[in-house]
């Protein structure tokens, strides 16, 4: 009797003893010298004239302008001369205004 009264009162403390031993903080990493933060000069961004580019130009630089739509601006600006404003675009089918919006910085005609 007194073993078993002994093993639930010392094993309780060793085992807590053991899991305290585990989890006590190590030992901080401090780095050396501070990382700097290194800051990209952003380039000016290049327009892209509709009335010059190709389709596949189009294609690479403009968001949301696949394949198919990029043809069609082509073949727009062939059927219907050179665009006088870049909301001309908005005659192209699929093309809408949240897309113009979307790439206005980013194109203009001349």
């Amino acid at each position: 009797m007194r073993n078993t009264v002994l093993n639930y009162l010392l094993l309780p403390l060793f085992a807590g003893l053991s899991f305290s031993l585990s989890a006590a903080p190590g030992a901080a990493v401090v780095p050396l010298e501070p990382i700097p933060v290194v800051s990209q000069a952003q380039a000016p961004v290049q327009r892209l004239n509709v009335n010059t580019a190709d389709a596949l130009t189009m294609q690479k630089e403009l968001n949301g302008i696949g394949k198919a739509k990029a043809e069609a601006i082509v073949a727009y600006r062939e059927a219907n001369g050179p665009f006088a404003t870049v909301d001309e675009l908005l005659e192209i089918k699929g093309i809408g205004s949240a897309l113009l919006e979307r790439n206005r910085d980013r194109v203009m005609v001349e």
